[in-house]
């Protein structure tokens, strides 16, 4: 197992994420105990010391099962992380309740990592407000022993990490990111990287095989990488891309079954960054799966001026894309939920006005409406 050094702890590089552990009878909510304990067993033996939990991962459950089954190793033999949901505003108020209830959960007095859950469009003025005392909070169990190291995930736009970080970056230890090779450029992981080094902050990556998309790809994409590696496997050339940043400190895998820890390790006991023209290869086999359900919106903004709703429609489009090109998730309505109900898909009358300017000829009408009727 490859080690990132953090304040002077080894992190193991590749970390246990713990939002899609094995189940029982099709439902999220029924863990596979046994299965998720043959994991934890087997990541232990073979170096992962760093286990990724949550308040609302398996419905409330993923807390429950790791407390349990981390119970068995000592406690300086494995960092915790887990997190305040913000991204429930009914949460806001309860960030004391929660936190005593997650110790709890997982059976621990401290969490070595803590964060802000998803700072997006959504929550970012809300966790940024004084009057729920958040910050304050934590950092009082900082302070206590309660959180070693406090930090944030963001699954929202550069802006809304750029907001959250001028507000509270000096308090910031470690920054959690969507970044995989089609994110780089399709979220713009790119410009998160480089804001977060502005500030000195170490990344951790979530969703490395982009939710599984990564971990397959169509035959002649994969005869490509072969060319350059044959005895990669096309989940280990995710991983390997994320191995040629050196901000890069843990890499989170959601593993659903035992094979899948096994072979993630295997391609963790060794580092082997890609090279320039194997990451080229990589961004040109990621805009093809963008490009293919994509629209080719540039934001020119030239529809902006000719939208009698007064519509933001480079955004709205940008937001269609990650719904399509994702097959849904949660990214689009989480954004579309901080907007006004003026300014959603629905609010499009059809005019087409917009099209008649677009330079990419794109039907945006139609889109629109596609969109709304996905979302509903």
């Amino acid at each position: 197992m490859l080690y990132k050094d953090f304040q002077g702890e080894k992190l193991s590089a590749l970390g246990l994420g713990s939002m899609r552990l094995p189940t029982t009878d099709g439902n999220d909510a029924h863990i596979d105990k046994e299965a998720t304990a043959q994991m934890v067993e087997y990541a232990m033996q073979n170096g992962v010391n760093y286990f990724d939990t949550a308040w609302g991962y398996h419905e409330g459950n993923s807390e429950l099962v790791m407390g349990e089954l981390l119970q068995k190793y000592p406690r300086d033999s494995f960092f915790l992380a887990s997190k305040f949901p913000g991204y429930d505003l009914a949460n806001m108020d309860k960030v004391e309740t929660i936190f005593e209830k997650q110790l709890e959960k997982c059976r621990v007095s401290y969490f070595d990592f803590y964060l802000f859950h998803n700072v997006c469009e959504l929550n970012v003025n809300q966790y940024l407000d004084p009057k729920y005392g958040i910050l304050d909070y934590l950092l009082r169990q900082k302070e206590n022993g309660r959180i070693r190291h406090l930090g944030f995930s963001v699954h929202g736009s550069y802006d809304v990490c750029k907001r959250f970080l001028e507000a509270y970056g000096k308090h910031m230890e470690f920054c959690q990111i969507q970044l995989n090779y089609m994110d780089y450029d399709f979220q713009n992981a790119k410009a998160k990287l480089q804001l977060l080094a502005e500030y000195n902050i170490p990344v951790w990556v979530m969703e490395p095989l982009r939710g599984g998309k990564l971990a397959k790809l169509p035959a002649h994409d994969a005869e490509r990488l072969a060319s350059f590696r044959p005895q990669e496997s096309v989940p280990g050339w995710a991983f390997r891309f994320l191995q040629s940043f050196p901000s890069v400190t843990v890499t989170l895998s959601g593993m659903s079954n035992l094979e899948q820890l096994q072979e993630n390790i295997a391609i963790f006991s060794t580092d082997k960054p890609v090279n320039a023209e194997e990451k080229q290869a990589l961004f040109e086999i990621a805009s093809h799966l963008v490009n293919k359900s994509a629209l080719p919106c540039t934001a020119c903004r030239y529809c902006t001026t000719h939208c009698p709703q007064g519509l933001n429609i480079p955004y709205l489009l940008e937001l269609y894309n990650e719904h399509i090109v994702t097959g849904g998730g949660f990214l689009a309505p989480m954004a579309l939920s901080a907007m006004p109900d003026d300014k959603q898909p629905s609010s499009c009358i059809g005019c087409r006005s917009c099209e008649a300017v677009c330079p990419q000829q794109i039907k945006i009408s139609e889109a629109l409406a596609d969109f709304a009727e996905k979302l509903q």
